[in-house]
């Protein structure tokens, strides 16, 4: 366990992991704003951190992993209005929506999925201390704003000084604000917003800003002081830098020990952006491919390397999980636990210790891929499947899978046996054209055949 070395957002380098508590992670990351489909972007974030769980459990500590659902914002009371439904109504919906995605790409469930309406009382506390600090005042407007200018470290974990920030970052002008970089705590209701968006408070009725969310959830479940947040690296700044400004100006000691950031998503080397129609949710890529597939596709980059989608690179993937599968077809899905003694086992443990470079753990699964083929060895067979499971792969029958047609709906299983059955009866009558050509059909469907020992003949997909 002491081998893990983490990049720290915070200080630019990668540091040996200590934990605060020894055996012991807790471990906070920014979820979703439920007002919409998740895109692969948020496939990316979670897959990213799903990851970083897996290998902490598998390390031997104790994880406490909290990921946090906002359920109240400007974007969902706005979606809620012009839907004529109720808040609820619409974050109910759409939080369905989000637990049917994270199932089908297999990622762990947190030990905690904290909804923002549930912790008001906690966010008016430290919004309560930061006024009492001289760390919060309320603007003309009825707002309570977070004063960045008295807050002495406010921009460390962005590296930059506050008026690096003011010149380099799009900051709203506003008259009831001191300082541009000001970040609201409590929105003063306005007679427009639905009831349900209204809380009481001693500066009147309002609702929170979306940082001091994070602080009350995080701090209320892991405590003032813990191990690791996590979000995506649009997150770094003004988000996690607020969260940093409000939950150690209201403690007065330190947040977070480490941060860690995942990389962008881009689409065909462009950034994501539903203005250059490149935007995709989940569930359309799931339309198409393999819910493993995205899963392998997003695990086999570097979490902090920018990650490039487009469907040549799924198409690679797909293929690339294939290898691995096809090493698996004549052995059963069973479970079994990893030897970490074993060669492959001590690099993958190598890699994944190295920042959770799963490239390279990637790597060793495929080398020992080649050995299970090479060998035959059923040990070997055993190792690989267990070693891919602690990534959240290979968990599925290999046949299964090889054969599957799983996002495209276009498998008729029915034809795909009538033919082989042609092509066994055209082999017999030696018609080896025809049953060349039936082959070549087949192939061209994407689908290839292997004549086993026997007179056997299996299909898969290519």
């Amino acid at each position: 366990m002491s081998d893990l070395q983490i990049y720290n957002s915070l200080t630019r380098e990668k540091e040996v992991f200590i934990p605060i508590e020894p055996g012991k992670v807790r471990m906070y990351v920014c979820g979703m704003t439920v007002y919409d489909f998740c895109h692969i972007g948020h496939a990316r974030m979670m897959l990213s951190f799903d990851v970083v769980y897996r290998w902490l459990k598998a390390s031997g500590y104790e994880v406490t992993y909290v990921r946090n659902i906002t359920d109240i914002d400007d974007k969902i009371i706005a979606r809620a209005a012009e839907n004529h439904e109720t808040m609820p109504e619409l974050t109910a919906r759409f939080i369905r929506f989000m637990h049917e995605d994270i199932a089908a790409l297999g990622i762990l469930s947190p030990d905690h999925e904290p909804r923002a309406t549930d912790y008001v009382p906690q966010m008016l506390e430290i919004i309560r201390r930061l006024e009492e600090k001289g760390l919060a005042y309320r603007s003309p407007d009825g707002d309570v704003n977070y004063s960045v200018r008295d807050f002495k470290d406010y921009g460390k974990l962005s590296n930059r000084s506050l008026d690096d920030l003011r010149a380099g970052e799009r900051v709203e002008i506003s008259a009831d604000k001191r300082d541009p970089l000001d970040f609201v705590l409590w929105k003063a209701a306005k007679s427009s917003d639905p009831v349900e968006a209204k809380w009481d408070s001693s500066w009147g009725p309002g609702r929170p800003g979306w940082h001091i969310e994070c602080s009350a959830m995080s701090c209320q479940l892991l405590g003032a002081h813990f191990d690791i947040h996590g979000g995506g690296a649009d997150l770094q700044f003004p988000h996690h830098e607020n969260e940093i400004a409000q939950s150690e100006g209201a403690s007065g000691h330190k947040f977070v020990n480490y941060w860690m950031h995942n990389g962008f998503v881009r689409v065909d080397d462009e950034k994501m952006s539903k203005s250059l129609g490149n935007f995709f949710t989940i569930r359309e890529v799931l339309e198409k491919y393999d819910a493993e597939v995205l899963r392998f596709f997003v695990i086999r980059t570097h979490y902090r390397s920018p990650l490039n989608y487009s469907d040549a690179h799924l198409e690679d993937a797909r293929a690339g999980l294939a290898r691995l599968y096809t090493s698996l077809k004549d052995w059963p899905a069973e479970k079994a636990a990893v030897d970490w003694e074993e060669t492959h086992a001590r690099r993958f443990a190598e890699a994944m210790n190295d920042d959770f470079n799963t490239p390279v753990a990637v790597a060793v699964l495929f080398e020992l891929a080649n050995e299970v083929n090479r060998s035959g060895s059923v040990a070997q067979a055993r190792q690989l499947r267990a070693l891919a499971g602690v990534l959240g792969l290979l968990e599925r029958d290999a046949r299964a899978f090889l054969q599957g047609g799983i996002g495209d709906g276009d498998i008729d299983e029915a034809r795909i046996m009538k033919l082989i059955d042609a092509r066994s009866a055209a082999k017999k009558a030696k018609n080896f054209a025809e049953a060349d050509k039936i082959r070549d059909e087949l192939l061209a469907d994407g689908i290839v055949l292997e004549d086993r020992p026997g007179g056997v003949t299996e299909w898969r997909r290519s």
